[in-house]
């Protein structure tokens, strides 16, 4: 999946270590140049970016390394099932 290219003005990057947290937690934030930094670190990586409106609001306002508020475990949890689906219909 590709994301957004020049247009992008919010972006946020999550992580989930099954043994250490809770929920996934806040890697990586940023706004206007860090935002197409953050897509061109995941696209590099071929981690693939999803574009949410409601959910990149609720994101930036938590500082990195928070874990996500549950007001969005479904919504994260919808978004890694999708990507956990990418993963096994490349392999």
């Amino acid at each position: 999946m590709s994301g957004p290219k020049k247009a992008t003005r919010m972006a946020a990057a999550l992580q989930y270590q099954k043994m250490r947290d809770f929920a996934p937690r806040l890697v990586a934030k940023g706004s206007h140049h860090q935002a197409e930094k953050i897509v061109e670190i995941a696209a590099s990586h071929q981690i693939p970016v999803v574009v949410n409106k409601e959910l990149i609001e609720i994101l930036m306002q938590l500082d990195v390394n928070m874990e996500i508020p549950e007001i969005v475990f479904q919504t994260v949890a919808e978004i890694y099932t999708f990507i956990r689906y990418l993963e096994k219909q490349q392999s």
